[in-house]
């Protein structure tokens, strides 16, 4: 790519009068920089080591930067990895790539069903490595979930569609069993509220000619729940009506307690979260500062569900769980 092209698609500003014309390629990591290549970055050190990788041109929004090489090419930009992005924007053009906004929810259920990631990407949350990523990857479909990033890298971007097939069939909050694509799926390890988000992944996966199994499908990250018993070990439904609730979100949180109070009216619920979170409902949930702390409070309250937020299940003895409907 010749330099003048750069100046033009990251509205930069040549501070010299370089030898070089063009550029190989480009990274925004000095360990990378091969002969030829243009580099992005503001830190003097990283800058000089990639001017002695071989870097022929630089991109840079501070000042204070030494130029240390007048025969390579200085372009000063406003912002940085803005600049990156519009050059991100020229690649993507070219490589015809489509870009997906998702929610952290459906990202896990893409994750969990997909049965193998040949064309797609997901883009990392930190913009270095998601610059990285799509210059070098193959694949032509990517999806992320930082808004912000997503954005920057393609400003229409896309989210998942809403209007999607499917429905839920019969439910507990343990156990969904629903129908999708003219078939229905038994009482299958899933919270009834995130169907929502398994539906759009389908039709994603369906649109996009991705090969899925939904014989994957499991509780999640963001809400695992372990039946216990009174040492705090985790056992049979069936041979308990405690359960600990492990999730790393107030929403799910919400959503739970919700149903509950629909479809259980007898059962009583209790809420355990780091200091000063805040849960929409609850004027004083149970905080905790350590794990210990959790295993006191499970142990001395009167509960039938113990919704934790942000706190590992590995502070329970765990076993391999078998549900049954609660």
């Amino acid at each position: 790519m010749k330099i003048e092209d750069i100046l033009n698609l990251t509205e930069g500003t040549l501070t010299n009068t370089p030898k070089v014309q063009a550029i190989e390629s480009a990274t925004v990591y000095p360990s990378k920089v091969d002969h030829g290549d243009l580099f992005f970055s503001s830190n003097q050190e990283d800058i000089d080591k990639a001017i002695e990788n071989g870097a022929y041109a630089i991109v840079y929004d501070d000042e204070n930067i030494i130029r240390k090489d007048d025969e390579i090419a200085w372009i000063k930009v406003s912002d940085i990895k803005l600049a990156a992005f519009k050059l991100i924007r020229y690649v993507i053009i070219k490589k015809e790539s489509k870009f997906f906004l998702l929610s952290e929810h459906e990202l896990t259920f893409l994750k969990m069903i997909l049965q193998h990631k040949g064309n797609i990407a997901f883009i990392a949350n930190d913009w270095r490595k998601a610059f990285e990523q799509i210059l070098n990857s193959d694949a032509s479909l990517f999806v992320g979930t930082d808004k912000e990033l997503m954005k920057l890298i393609k400003p229409d971007i896309k989210k998942l569609k809403t209007d999607v097939d499917g429905y839920v069939v019969f439910d507990t909050l343990f156990k969904t069993t629903f129908k999708v694509g003219g078939y229905v799926y038994q009482e299958k390890d899933l919270i009834p509220f995130h169907l929502e988000y398994l539906l759009r992944v389908i039709d994603f996966c369906e649109s996009e000619e991705l090969p899925y199994s939904l014989d994957r499908i499991k509780y999640t990250k963001h809400f695992t729940p372990i039946f216990i018993d009174g040492q705090l070990k985790s056992t049979q439904a069936s041979k308990s009506d405690k359960v600990a609730i492990f999730t790393d979100n107030i929403n799910d949180i919400v959503k739970a307690r919700e149903y509950i109070k629909r479809s259980n009216t007898w059962v009583k619920g209790i809420v355990l979260t780091p200091p000063k979170t805040k849960v929409p409902g609850i004027d004083r949930p149970h905080w905790f500062e350590s794990e210990e702390e959790v295993r006191d409070i499970l142990k001395n309250t009167l509960f039938n569900y113990a919704f934790i937020y942000n706190a590992d299940k590995s502070i329970l003895n765990t076993i391999k769980e078998e549900y049954s409907l609660f």
